[in-house]
């Protein structure tokens, strides 16, 4: 039986891998400590959805063990042979970086390197799959000639970036990462390093948005699942920056899993891959605000903040011809209209837990 290690199992990506290869016949390992209760309070809990997996993946271990504890990830390398190693995860906020940059350091960085070392001594057949995200391009995408549409910004037609999107040739020097984005691209490097100073099967996958029902969404993360709950509670929700006209492209956490999968079918060494919705599926703010919406038959509560995030991206849609050229049989699932439309049905099948998430709220609005 093949056997994978995936890393930040409770996650959005995690999760979704757990049951993709429970579904391919692998003994599934998976690593998650909740940290991201840690960096974002009782939201970011992810329990809920480790418990769950207990329950549900029959083929599935869990380790609650930190990624930069050493030893333990070393005497897990040293009792078992990964055929597949997913690491996804990761402290993912601009923000949070920048209150503790040693630690967001860290988890993502160390975090990585303390896994690729382990593999390269004790599983160095195995393929190495590292989630890795846009924001390795730092604010180089906002010096590309965007214009201000009604509803979004968007590229002018006349540059190449404009028919597909941002392709992997994007410099990521000479710009602002964000914190998170430099220990990101620490990492990203790292993986590529051991794949072409090693000769190791690894690969850097530099995500869009990545999105899906199983997202433990806040305000700091988790841009679509986040702007769902808001609407369907009636909780405010803030847009930070550029009018709400800013472009994400999102992916599926599905159609990402299936992504790897195919690489891990024929892997290649020390490669880098932009992935997300494309020009398949991305979308604004404000047109994400109109759509939801419309679903719940709600009306949102907006707040507008001038001011943008650090490092934040105006416009970015990801260009997956490469990868789409060197696996032809890849081929998107969900388009932002049957993405969103799930995240909102989860949602309200989930009544009982939003209602005490309304109401938790509303305690918390009386008594500021």
């Amino acid at each position: 039986m093949e056997k994978v290690l995936i890393t930040g199992s409770g996650g959005l990506i995690g999760s979704e891998a757990v049951r993709f290869f429970s579904k391919k016949g692998f003994l599934i390992h998976g690593i998650d400590n909740n940290m991201r209760e840690y960096f974002f309070g009782k939201e970011g809990d992810t329990s809920w959805n480790i418990d769950r997996l207990k329950t549900d993946v029959k083929n599935y271990v869990h380790f609650d063990i930190d990624i930069r504890d050493k030893k333990r990830i070393e005497d897990l390398f040293k009792e078992n042979e990964y055929d597949l190693i997913i690491h996804c995860a990761a402290q993912p906020s601009h923000d949070w970086a920048a209150k503790e940059p040693f630690s967001d350091f860290e988890v993502n960085a160390l975090g990585t390197l303390n896994l690729l070392e382990n593999y390269r001594l004790y599983s160095p057949k195995a393929t190495f799959i590292f989630t890795s995200t846009n924001k390795v391009y730092g604010d180089n995408p906002n010096r590309l000639p965007l214009v201000e549409k009604e509803t979004r910004y968007e590229i002018e037609e006349s540059h190449p970036y404009s028919r597909e999107g941002i392709d992997e040739s994007m410099s990521i020097d000479q710009c602002k990462h964000s914190l998170f984005g430099v220990s990101k691209s620490s990492a990203d490097l790292l993986v590529q390093e051991y794949g072409r100073y090693f000769g190791l099967n690894t690969v850097c996958f530099r995500g869009g948005c990545l999105t899906g029902p199983a997202h433990s969404a806040v305000e700091l993360h988790g841009f679509l699942a986040y702007l769902v709950k808001c609407i369907a509670t009636g909780r405010k929700y803030r847009i930070i920056g550029y009018k709400g006209k800013q472009v994400r492209d999102n992916i599926h956490s599905h159609d990402l899993v299936n992504a790897f999968y195919h690489f891990y079918k024929n892997p290649k060494k020390g490669e880098v891959y932009n992935i997300g919705g494309s020009r398949y599926s991305n979308i604004s703010i404000l047109e994400a605000i109109e759509k939801i919406e419309k679903i719940l038959g709600k009306k949102a509560i907006i707040e507008f903040d001038d001011k943008a995030r650090e490092g934040d991206h105006i416009w970015y849609v990801s260009d997956v011809s490469k990868f789409q050229k060197d696996y032809p049989e890849w081929k998107y699932e969900y388009d932002i209209d049957r993405i969103i439309e799930e995240i909102c049905k989860v949602f309200e099948k989930n009544w009982l837990v939003n209602f005490f998430f309304f109401w938790e709220r509303k305690l918390e609005d009386y008594l500021e």
